[in-house]
């Protein structure tokens, strides 16, 4: 890879046939924030002794996207991280802004979501359908951490185009009520200030369930992005039954998910 200061879109690789569907949505990505696009191989023991092999087929990919795409800037990587510290390397040595997988690869990438300073967009690599990411919903919950969404959804609005569409979570308690107003007048303000279309609803669930009623919402509303923050206490009993994260990946289907990590700061995208 270079050693330019570029930001990149990296689209994590498996070398099985679904890495065409992976680097498509990377390619859209990329295409929308002007940035490059960089593909990402992390090797385990087994594919370190076939290095060659690897940097054959990574060459490979890079073939019809040059052709097609002379314009883009694109690049390879060949890595050895454990996953957990992978999204860190990639943001603080290679400027990764944004990182795609595949979402049956969740509970691979499960350790490095909860590590990482930029958000991770999980698609179905195993469908035909490409989304244009210009119709996106953002759950809106109680939480402090919901500016990150906000502004990672906001680019979508400002870059693309896309219209915006909140659902702010209905709470009982009068405080949290008042957080999650505060959080939706957030958003409000952001969005009107770079002129993106976009709507804000009270929504009939609590924080708990919000992102899951904004999830049934995109599903039904024939939208293309879902945004959420990911979990931000995670129990042993969380790791036993399953994060929310992946429940809602599982019911997604053919909707791409960004998911913005509420444990750390997120790096933020530069125009």
């Amino acid at each position: 890879m270079s050693e330019s200061k570029a930001q990149k879109i990296v689209v994590l690789l498996t070398l099985e046939n679904t890495d065409k569907n992976l680097i498509i949505n990377g390619i859209r990505i990329a295409s929308i924030f002007k940035k490059e696009l960089c593909l990402v191989f992390n090797s385990d023991k087994k594919s370190i002794n076939n290095a060659g092999e690897v940097k054959q087929k990574l060459a490979a990919y890079l073939v019809p996207i040059k052709n097609e795409l002379p314009n883009l800037p694109v690049s390879t990587l060949i890595t050895a991280n454990k996953p957990r510290n992978l999204p860190e390397k990639l943001a603080d040595d290679y400027e990764a802004i944004i990182l795609v997988a595949g979402s049956e690869n969740f509970s691979k990438y499960a350790p490095a979501v909860e590590e990482s300073p930029v958000p991770f967009l999980f698609v179905n690599e195993n469908s035909e359908h490409f989304s244009e990411f210009k119709k996106v919903v953002l759950p809106v919950d109680l939480r402090k951490e919901n500016s990150e969404s906000i502004v990672w959804t906001s680019y979508f609005g400002r870059f693309n185009e896309a219209a915006l569409v909140v659902v702010a979570a209905n709470q009982k308690n009068k405080d949290d009520q008042q957080q999650v107003k505060y959080n939706a007048a957030l958003a409000k303000k952001l969005f009107q200030k770079f002129k993106i279309e976009h709507k804000i609803y009270k929504g009939a669930k609590s924080s708990f369930q919000n992102a899951f009623e904004a999830l049934d919402l995109a599903l039904a509303s024939d939208c293309d992005l879902l945004v959420i923050l990911g979990s931000s206490v995670i129990t042993p009993l969380d790791r036993l039954i399953g994060l929310p994260e992946k429940k809602i990946l599982r019911k997604a289907g053919n909707l791409p998910v960004l998911i913005i990590n509420p444990r750390k700061d997120n790096y933020i995208l530069c125009d």
